[in-house]
């Protein structure tokens, strides 16, 4: 009986102590379970994908700047640049660097192509970068219009400094990013995965990059990647280019913008020394209008642009028409080199490529204005009639025969007057003394129907 009770007792503290325990298990179950659900919280809010594709341009600089406002405008909670690009432009890629960086949502870059050059500066100012696999970042040499190495030391220096701040942004090595552009650096490091000999371009695959610690993830899609990051994919936005920004993307390349200039340069110039065709001023004013629409799409050119456009073109009109001596043609012409000036990207870019495109039609106008001189403007200026008989025209007669001839003066000549010579009345005029009529006379010499005469001895 006596190990009942005591069996019993134990059994009924053992419940009791159960009982106590049972809220503190509870509200460290709970606890645990709130900690696993906020590890696992997945971040709602619009997410914005906006494509950096094919070469980097001013018309990309402004696409993306708009996205980027679109985004903010949303509440967007990450924005998500798809890059598949060869490079581009250095001074856009370093505008588009400032815009992520200065950027207050969070960007990620998912190369699912190539970031290479001016793309994977692009990609490093990025707060993190996924790629797909069989992506590539690096290759950051520089490289001219002609696509020949730079070897200004200094542009050399100023660009690897870019590319490794970029880099050390988000801790990535420093040496890597300087390794993709400088050709004559070593890098070896082995425990990153990366041993580039001088003569090399640093150019990392996906998965190198991964080893190498410049990219976080690999992903299939950009939604996936989004996925990986923590956000949820329900509120995604596609940022597409307008069909506008597309041309403007293409007429802001500095190599079309030359050839519209110079065509705009040609044509008008043409067709004012040489009137009369159309076709030539038509096209050169298209080729400024397609000039001033891409800036003025990409964001680079204002409403005073097309002021200035419209005003130069009416003054070089109105030169043909009112006699100014060149003024309103001078003008017409500064109108028209500051409004190119105003609408580029930058003044000094814009005075080269003016520059190139004027010596180029310079060379075009002179074989058109040589080929087609009897049509010039300048005949406007040049009397070119002659009096001929055939209009009517009937010369006087130069009597020569008269030279050395006698003769009396019939009127006084003072000095002109009419004299009798060879039995026939002329016309005569003295070499400036007066002489009586009735007087004898001389011809000392003729000069077409002019007789001069002097008083002669009786």
């Amino acid at each position: 009986m006596s190990r009942f009770r005591k069996g019993l007792v134990s059994f009924t503290a053992a419940i009791l102590l159960l009982m106590l325990c049972l809220p503190v298990l509870a509200g460290a179950a709970a606890s645990s379970g709130s900690t696993d659900r906020s590890a696992g919280e997945v971040k709602s809010g619009p997410v914005f994908i906006i494509p950096v594709e094919h070469e980097i341009e001013r018309g990309l600089q402004s696409f993306l700047e708009r996205g980027f406002a679109e985004a903010a405008n949303y509440g967007a909670v990450l924005i998500v640049l798809e890059i598949d690009t060869p490079g581009g432009l250095v001074d856009s890629a370093e505008q588009i660097g400032s815009l992520i960086r200065d950027n207050d949502i969070p960007v990620t870059a998912f190369i699912k192509g190539d970031a290479a050059s001016a793309g994977s500066y692009i990609a490093l100012n990025a707060d993190s970068i996924i790629m797909k696999p069989g992506s590539m970042i690096g290759a950051a040499s520089l490289v001219d219009r002609d696509g020949n190495s730079v070897d200004d030391a200094k542009i050399v220096s100023y660009w690897k400094s870019k590319m490794v701040g970029a880099a050390m942004l988000n801790g990535r090595d420093p040496d890597i990013a300087a390794g993709m552009m400088d050709v004559n650096l070593v890098v070896n490091k082995p425990e990153l995965g990366v041993n580039k000999a001088a003569g090399q371009i640093i150019a990392l695959t996906s998965d190198e990059a991964i080893k190498a610690g410049y990219a976080e993830h690999l992903a299939a899609t950009s939604e996936e990647a989004v996925g990986l990051l923590g956000y949820s994919t329900d509120d995604i936005f596609h940022v597409k280019q307008t069909g506008a920004e597309k041309v403007s993307h293409f007429l802001t390349n500095p190599v079309v913008m030359i050839i519209l200039l110079f065509i705009g340069i040609a044509g008008i110039v043409i067709e004012l020394l040489v009137p009369g065709f159309g076709a030539p001023g038509i096209i050169g004013t298209l080729a400024f209008a397609l000039y001033f629409f891409g800036n003025y799409v990409a964001g680079f050119a204002g409403a005073e642009t097309w002021l200035l456009f419209i005003l130069g073109l009416v003054m070089l009109v109105l030169e043909l028409f009112v006699p100014s001596f060149g003024i309103l043609g001078l003008l017409g012409s500064v109108c028209l080199v500051a409004g190119v000036v105003r609408a580029a990207f930058s003044y000094t870019h814009a005075l080269l490529n003016l520059g190139i495109a004027f010596a180029a039609a310079a060379v075009v106008i002179a074989v058109v204005v040589v080929t087609f001189k009897e049509r010039g403007i300048w005949n406007r200026f040049i009397l070119r009639e002659s009096l001929t008989k055939e209009e009517g025209f009937v010369p006087a007669l130069e009597k020569l025969s008269l030279i050395g001839a006698a003769g009396m003066s019939i009127t006084p000549l003072r000095p002109a007057g009419t004299a009798m010579i060879g039995g026939e009345r002329v016309d005569v005029v003295t070499e400036g003394s007066f002489i009586n009529p009735d007087r004898p006379i001389a011809v000392v010499k003729v000069e077409g129907g002019r007789v001069v005469v002097k008083e002669a001895a009786e």
